[in-house]
């Protein structure tokens, strides 16, 4: 009888894929896709919302450093006309000098009124000019910060020799106080958070 023919060498071993292990490793290649593409999406979602903190805190460090600016800048007034500020729990008007930028202006020294309108920090100023014109200057609203609650004030009033000062929460007096406190008030679930900006007026009365 004559004997089988001899087998290929390599027949019975797997000299490729078959279907099933190629839907597997596909299978597995688009989990892996999938899980890629959403920890992509994840990270931009988190990049984002981080730039976004940042802004909101490089505005609030504009913001604190324009209203110590404008309080350091307020104007102590004079024997003959004492200081203008006349301030409450939410909000004040002062007479201050306004910052380099406004060097066009006929003069830096403006009338200001700090309060929140419409959830927004505004700051309302007209030119204070020594001569009369024929039409009174008018008012210009500069937003400072958006998504504000409410502003909160306090005055230290430096009390007497014998006591120390005391802090109160409305401000008529006229001279300046020692010293102001500038709390901003964030509604309800705005992740951003400020310490109180604590300013001193300056004291010494400039030659008029």
């Amino acid at each position: 009888m004559p004997s089988a023919p001899p087998r290929p060498a390599g027949h019975g071993t797997a000299a490729g894929f078959t279907l099933l292990e190629l839907l597997v490793a596909l299978s597995v290649l688009g989990m892996l896709l999938v899980g890629l593409a959403q920890g992509m999406r994840l990270g931009l979602r988190a990049w984002e919302a981080q730039e976004r903190m940042l802004s909101r805190q490089g505005d609030l460090v504009a913001v604190d450093r324009a209203l110590r600016r404008l309080v350091e800048q307020m104007h102590p007034g004079s024997e003959a006309r004492p200081a203008r500020l006349v301030g409450g729990a939410g909000g004040m008007a002062f007479v201050t000098e306004l910052p380099m930028a406004a060097g066009a202006l006929p003069t830096r020294r403006a009338e200001v009124a700090l309060l929140v309108a419409s959830g927004r920090l505004v700051l309302r100023w007209t030119p204070r000019l020594h001569a009369r014109s024929a039409a009174p200057p008018s008012v210009t609203e500069t937003e400072l910060l958006r998504g504000i609650e409410r502003l909160e004030l306090a005055y230290l009033h430096p009390g007497t020799a014998a006591g120390g000062g005391v802090w109160v929460s409305a401000w008529e007096e006229p001279t300046l106080p020692a010293l102001l406190r500038i709390r901003l008030v964030f509604p309800p679930g705005d992740p951003r958070r400020w310490p109180d900006i604590l300013a001193a007026p300056r004291a010494e009365r400039p030659e008029e």
